[in-house]
């Protein structure tokens, strides 16, 4: 403020960039709070899931364009509401890795008691949207929810190397969803969708502990690289990228091209994680493992959507 009172050039872009920052700040917090990238992560299989029911059933989209609304902003708030939970309780656990340790729910940005609710009306409102679909679909939702905030978060996380199993199967149903909103889930596309993304979790979750095993030790958390080691971790990687190869021949509805592409991407992963058993840098490795399980998982459903999309003449 000069000596007239109107406030200078200088203290006004004081404050704008304090507004700006301040905004960035919410931003981040929200994004940290809701787990951003996880949350898109399972919104596509819905919506992939959801695509091809309509593809194989021969239904318009345009004719469900209510539904699709519903069900994909059912899901997204079901599944942000389990994350927020699962963030709400996790806080001692976050407090300790360097990883989580930015998370609102450990600076105090939010309080717990906001962070708790905020879960639970997400969820409720998801599953009240979720009814006006299918009843299936309702049921496939709450599977992923129970299974991700009951039976990972708050019961198997900190006792058992079998959380990551327990967990991948909230992050598998997400398919199963968005197809019942359609259809019966009693068909052989959404049950193999199902079974890749259950086998995915297991080594991309498995390269995640390995990168952050020092984290999760210290946080005593119970996952498979820090109660057994890495050498048994790498061998489990092999087995369960060898259980994907067959998948892509129960989708040969999809056609050639998908089924070509992705046996080619499920056969370079399993040559990646050959490579692990004899590599000497275990943490350089897990990321590349990593790097390729992010990758080949939203290839793999873009590509489910590609090949389906309609063609014009």
């Amino acid at each position: 403020m000069n000596q007239s009172g109107v406030p200078s050039v200088q203290n006004s872009g004081k404050v704008a960039i304090s507004h700006t920052s301040s905004r960035a700040s919410m931003i981040f917090d929200i994004k940290a709070l809701l787990k951003g990238k996880v949350l898109v992560a399972n919104v596509l299989p819905v919506f992939a899931g959801f695509w091809l029911a309509l593809y194989f059933t021969g239904s318009s989209f345009a004719d469900n364009w209510g539904i699709f609304w519903l069900t994909m902003i059912g899901s997204t708030m079901i599944i942000a509401g389990a994350l927020v939970i699962n963030n709400w309780y996790d806080v001692d656990i976050d407090t300790v890795m360097d990883r989580t340790k930015h998370r609102p729910t450990v600076t105090g940005n939010f309080s717990l008691k906001m962070v708790l609710w905020t879960g639970i009306i997400l969820t409720v409102l998801g599953f009240i949207l979720m009814f006006f679909t299918r009843f299936e679909a309702v049921i496939y939702s709450f599977i992923g929810w129970f299974t991700y905030v009951v039976l990972y978060t708050m019961w198997s996380k900190r006792r058992y190397t079998l959380n990551t199993v327990i967990g991948s199967i909230s992050g598998a149903v997400t398919p199963m969803i968005g197809w019942t909103a359609i259809d019966s889930g009693f068909h052989i596309v959404p049950i193999i969708m199902f079974l890749i993304l259950f086998i995915f979790q297991m080594p991309h979750t498995f390269a995640v502990a390995m990168k952050k095993c020092e984290e999760y030790r210290a946080a005593k958390v119970a996952m498979l690289p820090v109660v057994h080691g890495f050498e048994m971790t790498k061998r489990q990687m092999v087995v369960y990228i060898a259980c994907l190869l067959p998948l892509p021949f129960y989708l040969g509805s999809l056609g050639t091209t998908f089924v070509a592409i992705a046996t080619i991407m499920n056969i370079g992963w399993l040559v990646v994680s050959i490579y692990g058993l004899f590599t000497k840098n275990d943490l350089k490795w897990a990321h590349v493992m990593f790097l390729y399980s992010v990758n080949y998982v939203t290839l793999l459903f873009l590509l489910m959507i590609v090949v389906t999309l309609p063609v014009f003449q």
